[in-house]
């Protein structure tokens, strides 16, 4: 007869009372629910909670129970019904603008599970529910995008080579340089092809001017856009993962398109927020020399443009761009030394260290203003660009700094929270939207949930009628083998699919 050691024996019955510890979560299932985040200006505290609490309660609508932890309010219930009205409710008592109220689902894990970390599964968009994008990436801004970074760097060739031009312009996809003299068309041509090897640089024969042309080589722009498309999938998925969306779904399909999927989430509107709220931080030198006035009145200069301040002060900004998020490496909110004020901390790489640390050191004494991109649309062609901070350079600046100017430590959080997510590096658009509904989900649940256990059933009825003793031994190893399946799934926060299901 086979005996194993002691060791081993208790081994096993270690093994498989864990697994059963850590597949238990799964067991209790879910809570509909309301979550109540604080926006802006305001935070969630107690007083919000008991006015909520009230208002249900006065609304006759039952709840089993409110949590708040971490500046937000969950709100559980023991149906679907009772968890839309209450959102309603909420929604009316709330200002849309300082709070925001959406639909979730709180797993019933006992506490003392949850003190052992355990925790149930994360369950996939056909079976939890859920919003399905597909989103387009803009690929002709994308190239716009590209040629106005040369035309930038172009112009600084040509002012060091003392090559004068008259205008340029981005249409079309072609960048163009005009100027007076076909001398200076002549040298700006062979300039440009000595440094920039990438690009097509030919004669406008059509134009009344010395004009030249510039567009991208094949090579490049299929390089450029598929780069664009693979920045805008990472950051749309730590944008997501920043924001706490369990096990997203975030990939490319095509040549321009992007599929996300958020399981769980049942407010549309809500997921639009999350994937449009990705800012674009940009650093720019204030004109002074201009008239502000003129500008409100519709005389912008050329070199400048002219934006907002979030307090509706109006500001003539150059057109060039000192300094953008993407050399941002790291930020965290923080209050300011001097002020007391919120601010948001700010880390930047080598080459934007350079470039900022040139900069304030040649303009010492001017004004330099921080503006931010961040609207609630999808389509960042809709996002309003907004002032947050106006500060004049009183000493060169370097690696590290900070951004004042901000109204709470909610939006300095925020604020940095965006800028690790970093920023898209094309428009978006959504050409396809679909949401499961829960009761969809739990259908799919409960179907999958009677599979398995009809399968179940019958393997072990056929094990214990045709192998008898031998059966019955592998039907307990076949069940002990399902448990550890569920719970190395829930321990490694695995996704559960229909096809997981059926693989099980």
């Amino acid at each position: 007869m086979n005996r194993y050691p002691l060791w081993k024996n208790l081994l096993v019955v270690t093994v498989i009372l864990t697994a059963i510890i850590y597949a238990m979560p799964n067991l209790f299932g879910d809570d509909p629910a309301v979550q109540v985040s604080a926006g802006r200006l305001n935070n969630v505290d107690l007083q919000l909670v008991n006015e909520i609490e009230s208002s249900l309660k006065q609304a006759e609508i039952p709840y089993k129970g409110v949590v708040l932890e971490e500046n937000r309010l969950l709100i559980r219930f023991s149906e679907a019904n009772e968890q839309l009205e209450a959102r309603e409710l909420i929604q009316q008592k709330l200002s849309s603008e300082d709070y925001i109220v959406a639909l979730n689902l709180a797993p019933n894990t006992p506490a003392w599970l949850q003190s052992l970390g355990a925790e149930p599964m994360n369950l996939g968009l056909d079976l939890r529910g859920g919003v399905h994008f597909l989103m387009e990436v803009d690929m002709d801004a994308v190239l716009k995008q590209t040629l106005e970074s040369y035309a930038s760097d172009i112009r600084i060739l040509l002012r060091d080579k003392t090559i004068r031009y008259t205008q340029v312009n981005v249409e079309n996809g072609v960048l163009t340089f005009g100027f007076r003299e076909a001398a200076d068309l002549d040298a700006a041509i062979d300039a440009i092809d000595r440094e920039y090897n990438e690009l097509v640089v030919a004669i406008d024969e059509n134009a009344e001017r010395p004009t030249v042309t510039i567009n991208l080589n094949d090579t490049i722009v299929r390089e450029t856009q598929n780069l664009a498309l693979q920045q805008n999938i990472t950051t749309l998925r730590n944008r997501i993962n920043e924001l706490g969306v369990a096990e997203p779904t975030v990939q490319q399909q095509g040549q321009d398109r992007i599929v996300v999927q958020l399981p769980g989430v049942q407010d549309t509107a809500q997921a639009k927020k999350i994937l449009g709220a990705t800012a674009t931080l940009e650093f720019r030198l204030v004109d002074f020399e201009s008239d502000v006035q003129d500008a409100v009145n519709g005389r912008v200069p050329a070199n400048s443009e002219l934006y907002y301040h979030r307090d509706g002060r109006p500001y003539l900004l150059n057109k060039r761009v000192m300094l953008t998020g993407e050399h941002v490496i790291n930020a965290a909110s923080t209050i300011d030394g001097q002020s007391g004020s919120p601010a948001v901390s700010v880390t930047l790489d080598g080459k934007g260290a350079r470039i900022f640390s040139n900069i304030t050191r040649d303009n010492i004494g001017n004004k330099v203003e921080t503006q931010i991109i961040d609207g609630e649309e999808v389509s960042v062609r809709r996002q309003i660009p907004e002032i947050i901070s106006v500060a004049t350079i009183r000493d060169q600046l370097g690696k590290k700094f900070q951004i004042t100017g901000l109204d709470s430590t909610t939006e300095a959080r925020d604020l940095a929270l965006l800028l690790r997510a970093g920023a898209l590096a094309a428009p978006i658009d959504i050409v396809e939207e679909r949401t499961v509904g829960p009761s969809l989900g739990q259908e799919n649940i409960d179907q999958g949930f009677a599979s398995v256990m009809i399968g179940f059933a019958l393997v072990l009825v056929f094990m214990i009628v045709w192998y008898r003793l031998f059966g019955a031994v592998a039907n307990l190893a076949l069940a002990a083998n399902l448990v550890l399946i569920v719970a190395l799934l829930s321990m490694l926060q695995a996704t559960l699919t229909m096809p997981g299901i059926a693989g099980i």
